[in-house]
């Protein structure tokens, strides 16, 4: 017995002492699906490693990351906009923010923002437990990493870091967050997020904002205003009630939140919360001075423009820092403004003829072939008149429209006169003949009619329903559009989207999808020269015969006397330049146009020769070089 007892010992030890680690994972002695079950001690290893990593991973972040002067990284700078020969047009800034003292900020504006946005600011360690759990939960879901920020988070957030939602800036502004609340005082965090938060209407900070919407100091804001403000906070875009009926409504419901929330976390009394019963209306939104004339619609194109090709957002626009090459030709834009004020000035008299008063005039030229916007007019001052009349999209096209039913009637062969169009098909575009235009687009199909619209450059969203009418312009383009569709015909049916900006940079770095837009072929080329040739037609008839003879070739659409609709239009090109000017009539408030008859004294209901006169006359003055810019 004790021999064998040795024996055991001798074969035994050695093996064990040369065993090696082994993580027993599908688990032996198991079956079935209980192989992949791991043991208690295996899960609790798991995630006692687990949180050795995180910890490890915060303490390298929290050791490393720094803080740098806590209003330095806030100073942004403004945007500069230049013109296409590089020139500076404006600088919209500096952004518009002034920071002010926690002292000149309202307790009540105070409280509105604790008690919606972090109302445990004055007890949390900078940041939300919750908040970084739904992070991480995100994460693992593969969705933004997203959470219940703090005040002081989106302090770092404005201050530091970018707006991107990564688990490593979200790991950084927590460092960054515990830092700072171990550094400054509550106090001083509130005043920097006040500060340096955005409240729309480009107003960075609570001063810029109570200027922005009320017309005065933030210190002198009363508890139903500043819960307006409160309310921004959570987008400007969003619950600005100026903006629209649905963002009056959500503004009112958060408004109302923000006060009652008050009441809740016991900032507010049930009595004084019983007092603000009548939102507080802000002013209209009003533009910079630097932006009146002609600026402030450039600078709104560009904007529309960049954010439309980068996916930059307002907010992001208006933090600054960004310098903005544009395709717009200063001599142009300024050749355009004084076209349209001299013909407004020598046609319009609205002292003597009630007709003649709220007259809107747009206008747009666009390089053909390229697609450059190089001059708009969007009305008399963007400072005063906000809607820019060049790019609005809600002015009936009328018979300027019927040159894409032509081009669809020849590129589907249903118009074909064999050399061209048929004579009747072009006399019927010279006197603007409505009946035989409707006729043509039933034959071809609407649906060809709007496809090759939209493929020559006109936005579907313009597009007016499928109805008999819609062949005769019950459409609304923007005059940018209805100039760049219509030099899709003076460049063979070579379509390029109209553009405004050639390059932005941001501190330093170009960004990037401003490529120039591509051309490609809306419709044969044959097709185009023929719409051209009988847009040639129309203009000998609209224009005087020094106009042509300065012009030539040159092609032309227009409204008509048989166009049903309240505006007029002209519209034409020649190699080098497409021009569309529209005139109609409205008022801030009034549904709809008004009515056109009388206006310039003229007897017809659209006074069609006022786009004629600013046309005619921008187009045979002396032009700057338009090549390529």
């Amino acid at each position: 017995m004790p021999r064998r007892w040795k024996g055991h010992r001798f074969r035994v030890g050695p093996a064990r002492r040369g065993r090696r680690f082994r993580v027993d994972y599908p688990r032996r002695g198991r079956r079935g699906v209980l192989r992949w079950v791991p043991s208690w001690r295996q899960v609790l290893a798991l995630a006692l490693f687990g949180l050795a990593s995180v910890a490890a991973l915060v303490g390298y972040v929290y050791a490393t990351v720094g803080i740098e002067d806590v209003n330095a990284d806030a100073r942004a700078e403004a945007n500069v906009y230049y013109w296409a020969d590089g020139t500076q047009m404006v600088s919209v800034g500096p952004v518009n923010r002034q920071n002010v003292p926690l002292s000149d900020i309202p307790p009540a504006l105070q409280n509105a923002v604790i008690a919606t946005e972090n109302a445990t600011f004055y007890t949390d360690p900078g940041f939300s437990v919750r908040g970084l759990a739904r992070a991480v939960v995100n994460m693992a879901r593969g969705q933004e990493v997203q959470g219940g920020s703090t005040i002081t988070q989106q302090y770092v957030k404005n201050t530091y870091l970018s707006q991107d939602q990564t688990l490593e800036r979200k790991l950084r502004e927590l460092c960054l967050s515990v830092k700072l609340s171990r550094t400054l005082s509550k106090q001083e965090i509130l005043q920097g997020y006040l500060n340096t938060s955005w409240f729309g209407r480009n107003a960075y900070g609570v001063q810029a904002a109570a200027v922005a919407y009320y017309g005065m100091d933030a210190k002198d804001l009363d508890p139903a205003r500043s819960a307006l403000l409160a309310a921004l906070l959570k987008g400007g875009e969003l619950y600005d009630p100026s903006l629209s009926e649905a963002h009056h409504r959500r503004a009112v419901e958060r408004w109302r939140y923000v006060l009652d929330r008050q009441v809740e976390l016991g900032y507010m009394s049930k009595a004084e919360r019983a007092t603000y019963t009548v939102f507080p209306e802000p002013r209209p939104e009003s533009v910079s001075t630097n932006l009146s004339g002609q600026i402030g619609y450039l600078v709104d194109v560009a904007n529309k423009y960049i954010k439309n090709r980068t996916g930059l957002t307002t907010e992001q626009l208006g933090r600054g820092g960004y310098r903005i090459r544009t395709t717009f030709d200063k001599r142009e834009v300024e050749r355009l403004r004084a076209t349209v004020e001299e013909v407004r000035q020598t046609s319009l008299d609205p002292q003597r003829r009630i007709a003649d008063r709220e007259v809107e005039i747009g206008a747009a030229s666009v390089r053909p072939g390229d697609g450059a916007v190089l001059a708009l007019y969007g009305g008399p001052n963007a400072t005063k008149h906000f809607t820019n009349n060049a790019d609005t999209a809600g002015v009936p096209v009328g018979s300027a429209f019927t040159p894409f039913v032509l081009a669809a009637a020849l590129q589907d062969g249903t118009g074909s006169g064999g050399d061209g169009p048929p004579f009747a098909l072009r006399r019927a575009l010279v006197r603007g003949d409505s009946g035989v235009y409707t006729r043509l687009g039933e034959a071809v199909g609407l649906d060809k009619v709007r496809d090759l619209a939209v493929g020559s450059g006109l936005l579907p969203l313009s597009m007016a329903p499928l109805e008999p009418s819609f062949s005769v312009g019950t459409s609304t383009p923007s005059a940018i559009r209805m100039a760049g569709a219509y030099a899709t015909f003076a460049a063979e049916g070579r379509q390029t989207d109209p553009y405004s900006v050639t390059a932005v940079s941001h501190l330093g770095t170009p960004l990037e999808g401003l490529e120039r837009p591509a051309a490609r072929q809306a419709l044969d080329a044959d097709v185009a020269r023929q719409v051209s040739e009988a847009l040639r037609d129309v203009a000998v008839d609209a224009m005087a015969p020094d106009a042509i003879r300065t012009l030539s070739p040159v092609a032309a659409g227009r409204t008509g006397d048989e166009d049903p609709f309240p505006a007029s239009w002209f519209v034409g090109y020649t190699g080098e330049l497409s021009t569309a000017v529209t005139v109609f009539r409205s008022r801030p408030g009034a549904e709809g146009l008004l009515p056109m008859d009388g206006v310039g004294g003229s007897t017809s209901g659209r006074a069609d020769f006022l786009p004629l006169r600013v046309w005619s006359a921008y187009m045979t003055g002396p032009h700057a070089s338009l090549g390529d810019g």
